[in-house]
């Protein structure tokens, strides 16, 4: 940690942040209560900014779309996430211009914000295409891929404005090892979004075996079939048991893999000094293995199940967090190189002997 001043543009990246998480669970919500056709259209709901009421809204609805009934929790379950949503987007493209117009000023960062803005975007049209297709699973997963990238991005965003956490220079840093770590974080994620979007959550209800057998029946041709049709709807999903099997027990070997890197990594980071972001790394892990293993024994209960999604958030916050303080400083080794440019040449010169005679 160090005393360097916030850059401008630090609070409204943190609040950001914190949105983006907020943004994260109300998405999972929505997924976990089925309400994501709650609203059948994009970007209102029966054609309106809110969720139609009135008798006159609920015939226009009626008319419009008769193959989708007015759910009126379901509508505001998806509508409230869109709301957020779309309040995060605003304050992105603010950060956007805000950058834009500081540029090359206070160490300001460019690239980042601009990325920013280009995955938001992403992420509206995969929200828009989730409603379209119809809860096509390769875009529900898309669309929650896209939503912790945006929260990681504003986290790294508010790291690099904060001024108060630096990269640590020091040498033996598993710098490569927290790179796997969160490549594979990122990757169980991806399994658990799949999971998510084709409700296989329940597919094994018992712990540690599945159907009580530690290699049950599975299809993994279908479970990760890539190209599923597009046309059905989706909601509830489509795949047999064998298939959602497949799927899950696929996510929990993926957990054992998570396990077992992040406790190796931990052993490496305290070694170099890094207490206080491998307590928070373990601490997000316990959690979210304690979360994974009552959603099975508990059957899927609502709040744990949402809880677990904010789990694998703050999992992959505190990897970001690692890697931004393992990550190897461009100024030192700029330093480092240039100081040995320097030295070579005082190397190569021929030494001076005193003249004899």
């Amino acid at each position: 940690m160090t005393n360097t001043p916030r850059k401008p543009g630090f609070y409204v990246a943190a609040f950001a942040t914190a949105l983006a998480l907020v943004v994260v669970l109300l998405g999972a919500y929505t997924r976990l209560t089925h309400a994501g056709l709650g609203c059948p259209d994009w970007p209102g709901c029966y054609g309106f900014i809110h969720v139609p009421s009135s008798e006159a809204q609920l015939a226009h609805a009626e008319q419009h779309f008769p193959e989708a009934p007015v759910e009126a929790q379901k509508g505001w379950n998806e509508m409230i996430h869109r709301y957020f949503a779309g309040t995060l987007g605003l304050l992105i493209a603010g950060l956007a211009v805000h950058a834009l117009l500081r540029r090359g000023r206070d160490g300001q960062p460019l690239r980042l914000p601009l990325l920013l803005l280009g995955v938001v975007i992403a992420q509206a049209a995969f929200g828009m295409w989730t409603v379209t297709l119809k809860l096509w699973p390769q875009v529900v997963t898309a669309h929650l891929l896209g939503g912790f990238t945006t929260l990681s991005l504003l986290f790294l965003l508010a790291l690099r404005l904060s001024g108060a956490v630096q990269p640590l220079q020091r040498a033996g840093a598993p710098r490569r090892l927290a790179a796997f770590a969160l490549a594979l974080v990122v990757l169980q994620i991806a399994l658990g979004g799949w999971v998510s979007s084709n409700y296989a959550a329940v597919a094994c209800i018992d712990l540690p075996m599945c159907h009580g057998q530690w290699w049950p029946q599975m299809d993994f041709a279908n479970g990760f079939h890539l190209t599923q049709h597009i046309g059905p709807n989706y909601l509830g999903g489509q795949l047999d048991s064998d298939a959602r099997t497949a799927i899950h027990m696929t996510h929990r070997m993926g957990a054992f893999c998570v396990v077992a890197v992040l406790l190796v990594l931990a052993w490496r980071m305290q070694r170099v000094g890094l207490i206080y972001p491998t307590a928070l790394m373990l601490l997000a892990l316990s959690l979210q293995v304690g979360l994974g293993i009552s959603n099975v024994l508990l059957h899927l209960p609502l709040p744990v199940a949402v809880a677990h999604n904010g789990g694998g958030a703050c999992l992959l916050l505190g990897l970001v967090l690692v890697n931004y303080r393992l990550r190897a400083p461009v100024s030192v080794a700029k330093v480092a190189a240039a100081g040995r440019a320097r030295a070579l040449p005082a190397l190569e010169r021929p030494v001076a002997y005193p003249s004899q005679g």
